[in-house]
């Protein structure tokens, strides 16, 4: 007799998954797929510290063989402009304590004689920015992959593009087109912000962000505090966009303005500058806001200065958000117009078609005898009969001894003679903005030959700033990065050993050089990254001269904290310094890297250091 063989419980209930998923899977049942769960949270850290774990050095000093970094996760590579060739060096970063260069991005493929000026990563793919070998031609932007160098697609674009970008969610590419005079100032092009669509990489579509519209509301402008001021320029030949930080939902961008001192807004929808945001001045007269102003009193000394003011002139910005606002941060570099000084013609003959230099130190500016070589543009500013030479105020600046027709000891090294400033701004006007015209003196007389200064405009803020999305400012670090420099609490070195205060404000190719860069910008705060980390929002600031890098935790963007410095100088002495001994020198750009696509998992700073030609990686080691 057979019976019938019976299947264990087991089996059967194997049996039915398996047809259960079998039918799930042809769609035989209509229960949802289960969800996965949300990734953890990353957590907050409550302080961090930086840790130079690496690097890669091209053995080039001061040619700028290393300034943008950017980085691409997914093949782990780094792409660094190096502007002495004219190219991006691309290296493999699987290891970061051991970066490895593995080929270059030669921009001469898409332009002949041309160089690239900036780079941005997205997704695999490589965006970078070219300068054509006249830079007041228009330039180009190309796109390249990043796994295998190819490229894709090219576009013209602007004039000298200078910065370029993806908006977060990759749809397009944007490029600040600086469009800088030729040496003479007689070819001057326009600035513009070029907004990409890149879809489709294969085909690029380019809209130009003008500033033509504004050409009419010059006088308005200067008025609200633009600098306008280029010999012949328009409004949209004046504004030099060097910068752009986009807002996270990718429908709004800012651009610094640097020689301006002003923002544009820009929507990148139409492609149109919405608004220009005059950034105002810094008082350098009030409490919070000292600096040092002398590179020859042998000494450091940081105090408030009635009458003198700082330009922000912003080089590179970011945004991020807090409490639902975007908020923009600045490093307040400074720049000066300077064409044509190696001309000799240009100053020797008086020439002002050769050239336009506005930067003067304030010896050079109110020597009591008269002005003995000034810029043309200078000596003509007032019309009829050149002028001879400049006053200081004595109601502002008699506290330095200034009086009727003698600057007094304001012009001493010891005080403010040796600060750089700008003479294009500062002296008295009439009612019309025409400047008034003084005898010797100091007695006012239309047929005078002396302008009078009542304010002095300084290059930089010598600090970093929080604005709100309109340019209205929230907070400035003030006197607080010169003030940490000369603190016990600063430590310069690998091994941060050395004090800082020996070094203030050092230069970043001159070896023992205290103090050397007081007159001029001071630490220069010039590139910076922003970095999420858990609920926090940190800020890197590159000190070009002084070196090394500043962290804040800027979470509250009312009330940032300063929470570490680094800077792996370590040969202060040699000049000019070593560069197998000294460290880095001139960090440029910097790039934050989440330890989400980090590739040894713990958050990095990636910087490119122009001076000493070197790309460091720096570690951010988290406290909890």
């Amino acid at each position: 007799m057979l019976f019938p063989v019976r299947r264990p419980r087991a089996h059967a209930f194997a049996l039915s998954l398996l047809l259960s998923a079998a039918l799930t899977a042809c769609g035989g049942s209509d229960d949802p797929a289960p969800t996965p769960p949300p990734p953890a949270p990353e957590p907050t850290p409550s302080s961090l510290t930086l840790e130079k774990i690496g690097g890669y050095s091209t053995g080039q000093f001061e040619v700028s063989a290393a300034e943008i970094p950017a980085f691409d996760a997914a093949s782990q590579r780094l792409f660094v402009v190096n502007a002495q060739l004219g190219a991006v060096d691309v290296l493999n970063l699987a290891d970061p304590a051991n970066p490895v260069k593995i080929g270059t991005l030669d921009a001469t493929a898409v332009l002949v004689g041309a160089e690239i000026n900036s780079v941005a990563v997205f997704n695999g793919t490589v965006a970078v920015a070219i300068q054509a070998p006249v830079k007041t031609d228009p330039g180009r932007m190309a796109l390249y992959r990043a796994s295998d160098l190819s490229l894709i697609s090219s576009v013209t674009i602007g004039a000298q593009p200078d910065m370029i970008t993806f908006t977060p969610d990759g749809s397009s590419v944007l490029v600040a087109n600086e469009g800088e005079p030729s040496d003479d100032y007689q070819t001057d092009p326009e600035g513009s912000v070029s907004v990409i669509d890149v879809r489709n990489l294969a085909a690029p579509v380019v809209r130009s962000a003008s500033f033509t519209a504004f050409n009419a509301q010059a006088a308005t402008l200067r008025a609200s505090g633009v600098r306008i001021y280029g010999p012949g320029a328009t409004v949209a030949q004046d504004l030099e966009p060097e910068y752009i930080a986009i807002s996270a939902d990718s429908r709004t961008a800012w651009v610094t303005l640097q020689e301006n001192n002003a923002l544009a807004k820009v929507d990148i929808a139409t492609a149109v500058v919405t608004d220009i945001l005059p950034l105002g001045l810094k008082n350098y007269g009030v409490a919070g806001n000292e600096l040092d102003v002398s590179d020859r009193d042998n000494a450091i000394n940081i105090r408030t200065w009635a009458g003198v003011v700082g330009m922000y002139l912003p080089d590179s910005m970011a945004s991020y958000s807090a409490g639902g606002q975007t908020y923009l941060v600045t490093a307040n570099e400074g720049d000066a117009r300077a064409w044509g000084e190696d001309n000799p013609d240009y100053l020797g003959t008086q020439n002002p078609s050769l050239g336009f230099i506005e930067e003067l130190r304030v010896s050079a500016l109110v020597r009591a005898a008269g002005w003995q070589v000034v810029p043309p543009q200078l000596r003509s500013l007032a019309g009829g009969t050149p002028l001879a030479g400049a006053l200081l105020d004595p109601t502002v600046f008699g506290y330095c001894g200034a009086a009727a027709g003698s600057p007094g000891t304001c012009s001493a090294a010891g005080e403010l003679g040796r600060l750089n400033i700008s003479w294009v701004q500062g002296y008295k006007t009439d009612a019309m903005g025409a400047p008034l015209r003084y005898t010797s003196a100091g007695v006012e007389d239309a047929n005078g030959d002396r302008l009078m200064y009542d304010r002095l405009h300084s290059y930089g803020a010598r600090s970093f700033s929080i604005w709100d999305a309109n340019g209205a400012l929230v907070w400035d670090s003030g006197a607080a990065i010169e003030q940490f420099l000369n603190s016990a609490d600063c430590r310069l070195g690998s091994n941060r050993s050395i004090p800082c205060a020996t070094y203030f404000n050092s230069g970043h190719n001159e070896g023992n050089a205290l103090d050397s860069r007081s007159d001029a910008k001071g630490p220069e705060p010039e590139g910076l990254a922003l970095g999420k980390i858990g609920d926090k929002t940190f800020a890197f600031i590159g000190l070009e001269r002084m070196g090394g890098v500043l962290v804040y935790d800027i979470t509250n963007p009312a009330a940032p904290t300063r929470v570490d410095y680094l800077n792996t100088r370590d040969e202060w002495v040699t000049d000019p310094p070593s560069l197998a001994t000294v460290g880095d020198l001139g960090p440029e750009g910097l790039v934050f890297i989440p330890a989400a696509q980090s590739p040894n998992g713990r958050p990095l700073l990636v910087v490119g250091n122009e001076v000493s030609g070197t790309t460091a990686i720096l570690q951010i080691n988290l406290a909890f």
